[in-house]
């Protein structure tokens, strides 16, 4: 009889184990889905977004200085610079399409979407909402989804919300990026309207009409006209990586100061009868 080789079993356990996290480590990798490849949009908070001059360019040298920077870049040379902050009840976004020095008046347009919930649903349902202005606008427009309808791609257009803004122009010489004319766009969206949240799913697209191209972000969250808003499946997220994005209004934070007294009061008077 063949004498146990504890040695080698132990061996053949160890290169079994590599194997089968080997397998698993793939498996992983494999269900990862493939917009989890785009890194998120990271907003911060900021005491400043109430200075901002909203007359759809960069107004001043410090008007979007306190806020977060994602620059997005595309292979036929278009960049952007997509600045995002948060302040009170609003959240403020700057998109600034430094590359874009041939217009076409109200024929462009920029258009963001959020999802309130990050649910990356299949379908626009009434949890999403997008914000569009066209370029050199001042009027912005609000749609909601929830539609039936898959050729408006499941949105319906609503009445804006309280605080909405929304405007485009020409930069001038105070823009931080390029002295260069070239267009841009700002909004302010009410979190009454999207919530108050940490994390949102998020999508941008900008129309060019003079190519009839639109530029989107997710960058593979493409789209054939600019109204054809891919689903939020395909989104990006925004996140507010410090917490800081579900401020307390003053009103709740009135509340929850005046209640602890009582909190503490009552606490003494039980720990005095115990």
């Amino acid at each position: 009889m063949k004498k146990f080789n504890s040695a080698l079993y132990t061996k053949i356990i160890r290169m079994n184990h590599v194997k089968l996290f080997a397998v698993i480590s793939v498996l992983i990798l494999l269900s990862i889905p493939s917009a989890s490849a785009t890194e998120p949009v990271m907003i911060t908070i900021s005491s400043t977004m109430d200075k901002i001059n909203f007359d759809g360019k960069w107004t001043f040298y410090t008007e979007w200085k306190q806020s977060s920077l994602n620059t997005i870049s595309y292979a036929d040379g278009t960049q952007i610079q997509l600045r995002t902050a948060h302040q009170d009840n609003f959240i403020y976004v700057l998109i600034d399409e430094t590359s874009k020095t041939k217009f076409n008046k109200y024929g462009d347009m920029a258009v963001i979407c959020f999802d309130k919930n990050d649910t990356r649903s299949v379908t626009a349902d009434e949890n999403d909402y997008c914000f569009g202005v066209p370029f050199e606008g001042k009027h912005p427009f609000t749609l909601r989804g929830g539609s039936p309808l898959a050729e408006t791609s499941h949105y319906i257009k609503i009445q804006n919300p309280d605080g909405l803004i929304g405007v485009s122009g020409v930069s001038d010489q105070n823009d931080r990026y390029t002295t260069t004319p070239h267009a841009s766009y700002e909004f302010r969206i009410p979190t009454d309207l999207v919530g108050r949240s940490d994390i949102y799913g998020f999508y941008l697209g900008i129309y060019d009409q003079r190519t009839n191209h639109v530029y989107s972000w997710p960058q593979d969250a493409s789209a054939s006209s600019l109204l054809d808003i891919p689903p939020p499946k395909n989104w990006g997220e925004i996140i507010s990586p410090d917490k800081t994005l579900p401020e307390f209004p003053l009103p709740g934070l009135a509340f929850l100061l005046s209640i602890i007294p009582l909190i503490v009061f009552r606490r003494g008077l039980l720990g005095n009868s115990a």
